[in-house]
């Protein structure tokens, strides 16, 4: 069998070898089918203030006729407003949500040229897929250098179980770094099974032979599509999100523009242009039918699921990539804003502006994690800190039945009226599929650019120009931040940092000077929400999920530190108290559905009780020495009762002041009893809510034993990491033992000075 296997490995290897000089021979030949960007033009940091979003629709509604007008505001949307601009067309775009509100804000977070897909150029000999890849490690190389706050060179880990597989992987991955040429990122290497280990010690030991560390990017993707769209708009274009197109207009049989409406206000207009391009990922069709209503499909949408867990599971400068799944799809798992990404699924689906991820996808993603860690690392579904569905829009092959096989190659496609459609493909090409809409647009429109080739080949994005890897520096020196605030700040905003720092309020403490946390978990601070009014964010889930990103770390944190953002956004947006109320339902049902808080819950609500008659006993009792006056159940007043005689008082003190020392319902947060211990004055009339809501799962204000009995099931079995209310009706417990103590002592007491 040895001997089989090494034959294996060795033929493997000189396939691999051969092919790969094939597919260099074949790169030279006159079939020329992949050709780089000849132009690289870099600019000098704009000093352009960003118009407002007012003055923004105000020339939408001028009558004005634009060269190019686009719908669709994700990556490949605000590449084409760039490209455009940069070649001196005069540029619109619109969007109906958001930036990045669709799939460019729930992507893997990998800037990569596609291993899977060389592999399958190679096996299948297939010209297409090497070009993808080609291409893609192309730009790959270009978005690190021209975003390098928002971007790194990430280290993967293939662990190998099998030895036959190390020579065929091996020769794989280094048939990658060769593809990339000159624009690699690190060369691969090979790892014992002790270097291993050493590098990702959470990693399953049994049968272990080594393992093969490649190199790809990541990104903070949301991010990185708002600053693409941002440097658009200070070159020139003019953009806006919130503006949905609800028809098409057409003279002589040609696209001539489009009527919109604001969805903030309601209103409506026409805009004209001489050229439409169809950006808008899986609802292209709906675009296209706009168009001709008779149209054939093209996209073939496919649900991506990714979940969120704590740091801990990862190493944080290393992720891992599992090659073999159950059913054959790829799993990654990546440290990510100090998380661990771990997906993704591959289904058919539905298109929905409103994608929610399943209980059974992350129960599929959390199986898969649990057969490549450690078996000390007890993997829970209670670790599930945020989930969410992307909606991939593949472009469709009706000689390939299922959606594992559809590639990710793009097209452009002309209508007869004109309308440009560019479909398929992934993030990390977005530049060069604008590149190529761009030309179509021209060509088909007859438009007449300053400039005929594409300019965005080397072209710095909003907030690269003056970042360095050490300007966090500055900002902590500067300004007096937490030194982990001014690392967030650089990373997320680059040399726009400056102005973010420069609005941050007083702490009034003595260090940090400026930087008042939303969150005491995470480093995003006041200052960021004002920023982000000014990077165009118009509702309170544009902010918690895309100029912040806490909705994807962590929904419970999301949902708390919600309240205090709506605050600073009602006072940049001048809101009333019912705008205010409106945005938080608006936000609480986007972490209920989008980003996993509801199915999370679900799954707690499910576990049978699985308690022995020992601890159900003393959860009863926990129960009852909280329901004083014998209802049944828990109110909101038996909490703040409770509360109070363990001496904290409630009141309606401002949350955000108590909030940052009172969560236990993720591992790492400050717990109860510390909170008791080092501040224990108040708790909010909030934060008694939050307690309650935690556990009653009637939602009908009151706690019965049975839900209570649930909870510690769940906490059990680990579909829970922990709660609040356990915790207080825990420490209620001991309290009331202490006190059951004390009058014993004075009784007896008491009796012996008689």
């Amino acid at each position: 069998m040895s001997r089989r296997r090494l034959f294996v490995g060795c033929t493997a290897g000189v396939t691999g070898a051969a092919v790969a000089a094939w597919a260099f021979a074949a790169d030279d030949s006159p079939l020329n089918w992949y050709q780089s960007p000849t132009v690289s033009a870099k600019t000098d940091r704009k000093k352009r203030p960003l118009p407002p979003r007012s003055e923004q629709i105000k020339n939408l509604q001028a009558g004005h006729t634009y060269d190019v007008l686009i719908i669709g505001g994700g990556a490949t949307g605000a590449g084409c407003a760039l490209d455009a601009t940069t070649r001196g067309l005069r540029t619109a775009l619109v969007e109906s949500d958001d930036f990045a509100s669709g799939t460019s804000s729930r992507s893997t977070k990998l800037i990569h040229g596609g291993v899977r897909y060389l592999q399958k150029a190679i096996l299948q000999l297939d010209y297409d897929q090497y070009k993808m890849v080609k291409e893609a490690l192309h730009e790959r190389a270009n978005m690190l250098e021209v975003a390098p706050h928002l971007t790194r060179p990430l280290p993967i880990l293939l662990p190998v179980y099998k030895w036959w597989q190390v020579p065929y992987y091996w020769f794989g991955i280094k048939m990658y770094d060769l593809v990339a040429g000159d624009r690699n990122l690190k060369s691969s290497y090979y790892l014992s099974k002790n270097n291993t280990l050493e590098l990702f010690p959470m990693l399953k030991s049994d049968n272990l032979c080594g393992g093969i560390v490649y190199y790809d990017g990541q990104q903070d993707d949301a991010r990185m599509n708002l600053a693409i769209a941002l440097t658009a708009a200070r070159h020139g274009a003019t953009i806006a999100n919130h503006v949905r197109v609800l028809k098409l207009h057409k003279t002589a049989g040609k696209l001539s523009g489009a009527r919109v409406r604001d969805e903030l206000t309601g209103k409506e207009w026409d805009i004209k242009a001489n050229s439409i391009i169809n950006a808008t990922g899986p609802f292209t069709d709906s675009i296209r039918k706009m168009d001709d209503q008779a149209v054939r499909e093209i996209c073939c949408p496919s649900s991506g699921v990714h979940i969120v867990l704590p740091g801990y599971y990862s190493p944080e400068h290393m992720g891992l990539l599992d090659p073999s799944t159950s059913d054959g799809r790829v799993i990654f798992f990546l440290p990510w804003l100090k998380g661990t990404i771990a997906g993704t699924t591959d289904l058919p689906c539905d298109v929905t502006h409103t994608p929610k991820p399943t209980e059974d996808e992350i129960q599929f993603i959390l199986t898969e994690v649990r057969n490549y860690l450690n078996p000390d690392v007890e993997v829970r579904r209670g670790d599930v800190l945020s989930a969410w569905s992307g909606i991939r829009p593949l472009v469709s092959d009706p000689n390939k039945p299922d959606t594992q096989s559809l590639a990710r190659n793009h097209i452009v496609h002309v209508s007869p009226s004109g309308l440009v459609t560019i479909a398929g493909g992934k993030w990390t090409t977005y530049r060069s599929m604008a590149s190529e809409t761009i030309d179509a647009a021209i060509e088909s429109a007859n438009l007449k650019p300053l400039f005929r080739e594409c300019q965005t080949d080397g072209f710095l994005i909003e907030g690269a120009h003056g970042w360095t890897p050490t300007m966090y520096i500055r900002l902590v020196q500067d300004f007096g931040l937490e030194m982990e605030v001014a690392q967030h700040l650089a990373k997320s905003y680059g040399d726009r940092a400056f102005a973010v720092a420069k609005m941050a309020a007083m702490t009034g403490q003595r260090w940090p000077v400026i930087g008042k946390k939303l969150h005491p978990e995470f480093p995003y601070i006041d200052a960021e929400i004002r920023y982000g009014v000014r990077e165009y964010a118009c509702t309170a889930i544009d902010m918690i999920a895309r100029r912040l990103r806490l909705a994807f770390l962590n929904v419970q944190a999301a949902a708390e530190a919600l309240p205090g953002i709506i605050d600073i956004m009602a006072e940049e947006l001048k809101w009333n108290e019912s705008e205010k109320q409106r945005q938080m339902k608006m936000a609480a049902d986007f972490l209920a559905n989008e980003m996993g808080q509801m199915v999370n819950r679900a799954s707690r609500d499910k576990i049978p009780i699985n308690l022995n008659k020992d601890e159900i006993q003393t959860y009863i009792k926990r129960f009852q020495i909280i329901d004083k006056d014998k209802k049944g159940y828990v109110s909101i007043n038996d909490i703040r009762r409770s509360l109070k005689s363990m001496g904290v008082k409630p009141s309606d003190a401002e949350i955000s002041a108590i909030l940052s020392e009172i969560d236990a319902t993720y591992h790492g947060q400050l717990e109860i009893q510390d909170y008791l211990q080092n501040y224990g004055e108040e708790v909010t009339g909030e934060q008694l809510h939050e307690i309650l809501r935690e556990i009653d799962t009637n939602m009908n204000g009151q706690v019965e034993l049975d839900e209570y009995l649930q909870m510690m099931s769940a906490i059990k079995s680990g579909h829970v990491t922990y709660s609040r209310f356990a915790r207080m009706a825990e420490m209620e417990e001991e309290h009331h033992e202490k006190e059951v103590l004390k009058k014993q002592i004075s009784v007896e007491r008491s009796g012996g000075g008689l």
